[in-house]
């Protein structure tokens, strides 16, 4: 299944359980914090496959190097993030290297980098890209922003591994039922 098809999955779930959640709710007995709806299940989480960790716990099996990203950005993201990364200011989009909050300075860890791309990039068709090709324009913008060699191979060990520079200058959550991060 596709991630693009996931979240479709994803979203007939959640109206369905929206739709008809108070009735089944009141007839079951069961629910949510609002009155309404049921916590999802296992099997419901992993169909869409939403479960990438700061630390690279749930990175699909997947590669790609910075040279593959470099022909994949100039065809899918060029548009709204510019040649040469900096955002377009017309378009309102922001930058992913270079001063401002910029893979540099605003991501703490690789993995998540890699998530969000997948899940919400590109722009006009978010999801729409296969894990291969998330590795590479991970490893692209990496690589740009001189996080990773210009030849650096992005797999889940290689992501998990790299270090961002500003992975120390975030503030802790000081909520005592969240755990720290231990990468």
């Amino acid at each position: 299944m596709s991630t693009a098809s996931r979240w479709r999955v994803l979203v007939v779930l959640v109206t369905g359980v929206l739709a008809f959640a108070p009735a089944r709710a009141d007839a079951a007995g069961e629910t949510g914090p609002y009155g309404f709806g049921r916590p999802a299940t296992p099997d419901e989480i992993a169909a869409v496959d939403i479960d990438v960790r700061f630390d690279g716990a749930g990175l699909p099996p997947g590669r790609g190097t910075p040279a593959e990203g470099a022909a994949l950005y100039a065809e899918s993201c060029v548009a709204c993030h510019s040649e040469d990364l900096k955002g377009v200011k017309a378009a309102g989009t922001g930058g992913l290297v270079g001063p401002g909050m910029t893979v540099q300075r605003h991501w703490p860890y690789a993995p998540t980098l890699f998530d969000y791309i997948r899940r919400s990039m590109p722009f006009h068709e978010p999801a729409s890209l296969n894990d291969d090709q998330v590795y590479a324009l991970t490893a692209y913008i990496l690589a740009e922003a001189g996080i990773v060699p210009k030849d650096a191979a992005m797999d889940a060990a290689a992501l998990s591994a790299v270090r961002m520079p500003n992975r120390d200058g975030f503030v802790p959550d000081p909520r005592p039922d969240v755990p720290p991060p231990t990468p």
